[in-house]
Formats: structure tokens, sequence, C-alpha cells
């Protein structure tokens, strides 16, 4: 491959993990908030969340475009206050990817937590354990496979995001041209058919050694716990 392929390939691993790592401590609270919580607005707050699915993507990179710009009005002060710019940098594609991927993330994750037996949960809260201990001893390791699960749901969906990000920091080789957006580029110019299906094939691999990847951790964990 180029120079220019690597580069991108390099750049999409970065802002899927970042995206990825970075929302995943959101995704399992506001999962935990909607598997468990009983609170006004719950509807609204589940609908908030899986917003982002609904909307056509150019619409949700608009959005971030208009609140985190330089002009928006969580940009300005976000540049002017702490220097942090989001608009036409990799990090405002790493912050794309994750509110795309963060509906699929939350989803696994809340039926994850869905799954685990409240009697165990309620079990160890008479024995003393506030919320927060039950919830990091007993919820959190019964509901990893589908942690993994839905981190590796918004990885994927990082890799392969393409219509927010473009709409929201364009496709500045070096800086925000990702695999998507350098395998549009190169079908719209000619001779570059095959370079576009190379790097296919490499968003392809990378997909397939994500998602085996995660069902092969996800079956270590329960058969550990089976024989624990």
């Amino acid at each position: 491959m180029t120079a220019e392929e690597w580069t991108a390939v390099r750049l999409s691993l970065l802002v899927a993990t970042t995206a990825t790592l970075a929302s995943l401590p959101f995704g399992i609270a506001i999962a935990w908030l909607l598997a468990r919580g009983k609170f006004w607005g719950k509807s609204v707050l589940d609908t908030l969340v899986h917003l982002p699915l609904i909307l056509p993507p150019v619409v949700t990179g608009y959005l971030l475009l208009l609140s985190f710009g330089r002009r928006g009005f969580i940009g300005s002060f976000l540049a002017d206050e702490f220097g942090i710019v989001f608009s036409f940098r990799w990090t405002g594609a790493a912050l794309a990817c994750a509110i795309m991927g963060f509906p699929l993330m939350v989803r696994a994750i809340r039926l994850s937590i869905e799954a685990v037996d409240r009697r165990l949960e309620a079990a160890a809260g008479t024995l003393g354990a506030n919320p927060l201990w039950v919830f990091a001893t007993v919820t959190l390791p019964l509901c990893l496979p589908g942690i993994i699960a839905g981190a590796i749901l918004g990885f994927a969906k990082s890799m392969g995001e393409f219509g927010a990000t473009i709409t929201f920091v364009s496709n500045i080789p070096g800086e925000t041209q990702t695999l998507p957006s350098l395998i549009y580029t190169l079908t719209q110019v000619p001779g570059g058919d095959a370079a576009a299906m190379r790097l296919t094939l490499v968003s392809i691999a990378i997909s397939m050694v994500a998602l085996l990847g995660s069902e092969l951790l996800a079956r270590r964990i329960g058969s550990r716990r089976q024989t624990a």
C-alpha cells in the first residue's frame, strides 16, 4: 500500500480506538441507568441515546459542527478556555464516531445488565454492600461479555463511519481522512478502483478480526465463570 493508504489505516485505528475508549465509561453508566434506573425522563433519555441511529449521519455531523465548531456554543467555549478544538481535527472525527457508535454500545451493554439476576444484586445488598459496590463486584463482572460486545460494536461502527465525520471534520489527508473517506475519494478519481478495493479488503479484515477477537474473549470469560 502507499504511504497515503497506510496513514488512513493508522488514523482510522486511532480514531476508532479513541472513540471506543472515551465513550465506554459513559456507555456503561447510561446503560445501567436505562436498565436499572427509575426516574422521570427515562424515555426521553432512551430516545436521545438512540437518535443517531435514526437521523441521517449528515444531520448528526451538521449538528456537531453547529455545537462543537469554532463558532459553536460548546466549541467556542472549549477553544477559548481550554484550547480544545474538534472541528477539522482528528479528535473531532473521534467525537463524531463515538456519538454514532454510542447507541449500539449502550444497547448491547443494557441488554447484558438486564440479563443479570437481580436476586444476586439484592443478596449483596442485604450483606451491607452499597449500590456502587454491588455494581462493581456483582453486576459488572456478570455483564462483562456484553460490555465487550458493546465496545466492539462501537469500534466497528467507528471504523466504518463516514457521513457524520466528513460533514464535521471534512476530508483532510493526514488529519481527518479515515479509511471510508479515502475509499470515497479514490472512487471519484480515474484509476482509483484498485486502491479502493484494496482498502475495502483491509477494512473488512480489521472488522472481522475485531469481531472474532471479541467472540473468543467473551467465550473465554464465560468458560472461566463456569469453572469458578
